[in-house]
């Protein structure tokens, strides 16, 4: 619950900021905490984000950025659980970080983060922001390092493409801002507050439902497949890991209502593999696979269950 709570603290900073101005914001969130639905450290929150949101998603800075990945990290964390394994955490996070270090985004406000779901599902998605998910049951399907690394630059593709921001431009929010005004803003009370956060909540849903249920364009991801093979080939990895990967999908991929996960929200391997190639050959030569990260990486999910 209080994921839950902080992603629509973060969304509601969001949306006040674009609505009104600080003078507004810090007025509602004064009779927020006045009534008791709202902390002193949660209105921070929201003062903090909101004074530096200005009137385009355009304008969004980074750290802006970070809240808004944070809130949606959140709703992914209500519905998956964290895998616990310390050592293959600071695993994934060591070949995401060096992935992320020679990508076209190296640093974030407040730094990548890489976590593994401990789901069966085949999944990986990225918040905007920095925030990286990726399922054991993904990396069950991984086979050396040169997979998984291929794997993680592609999600962070998608954070240094920023295309969570361009989904949360054609979500819900549009609309709901449409259905608000300044004016109006100005005269809510605790209820009328209390329905705008409901509102946004439902927004925020429409953002993490991205990337759990409905995925990105694919040009994003076609997009993200290109980055991966680049990141990828900056940082040591041959990235043949990526198709390597894909073929490793392939005949497994559900289609229609039933698909989930990565064969729901991705492209089919088949449609992907050309393109890598292509996108593979034109970077001349490669890195080669070292089998010292092979035998890494089997150490690391030898126990993954």
């Amino acid at each position: 619950m209080r994921k839950l709570h902080f992603a629509l603290i973060a969304l509601a900073a969001f949306a006040f900021g674009l609505l009104s101005s600080c003078s507004v914001v810090q007025k509602g969130t004064d009779v927020l905490v006045s009534s008791g639905k709202m902390k002193e450290s949660d209105q921070k929150t929201i003062l903090k984000t909101g004074e530096a949101i200005r009137s385009t998603f355009a304008d969004i800075s980074e750290e802006e950025e970070y809240y808004i990945g944070r809130a949606v990290a959140a709703l992914i964390l209500s519905k998956y659980q964290v895998y616990n394994n310390d050592q293959l955490t600071d695993y994934v996070n060591t070949v995401g970080s060096a992935v992320a270090g020679y990508s076209d985004r190296p640093e974030t406000y407040a730094g990548y983060h890489f976590l593994v779901l401990d789901s069966d599902e085949v999944n990986a998605m990225a918040a905007p922001g920095g925030f990286i998910f990726i399922t054991k049951g993904l990396l069950g399907k991984c086979r050396t390092e040169e997979m998984l690394g291929a794997v993680l630059a592609h999600e962070v593709g998608h954070v240094a493409a920023k295309h969570g921001l361009q989904s949360i431009k054609k979500s819900r929010l549009v609309d709901a801002f449409k259905l608000l005004g300044t004016e109006a803003a100005k005269r809510y009370g605790p209820k009328e507050l209390s329905q705008l956060t409901d509102l946004f909540e439902g927004v925020l849903a429409d953002v993490a439902g991205t990337l759990i249920e409905r995925g990105y364009d694919r040009k994003y991801e076609y997009e993200a497949d290109k980055l991966s093979v680049k990141f990828a080939s900056r940082t040591g990895y041959n990235p043949n890991g990526l198709t390597e990967f894909l073929k490793n999908l392939e005949g497994t991929s559900a289609t229609g209502p039933t698909a989930k996960g990565w064969f729901k929200t991705h492209p089919s391997p088949e449609d992907r593999i050309e393109k890598a190639k292509t996108d593979i050959s034109g970077l001349g030569k490669t890195p080669k696979t070292e089998p010292v990260r092979t035998e890494r990486f089997l150490s690391f999910v030898a126990g993954l269950k």
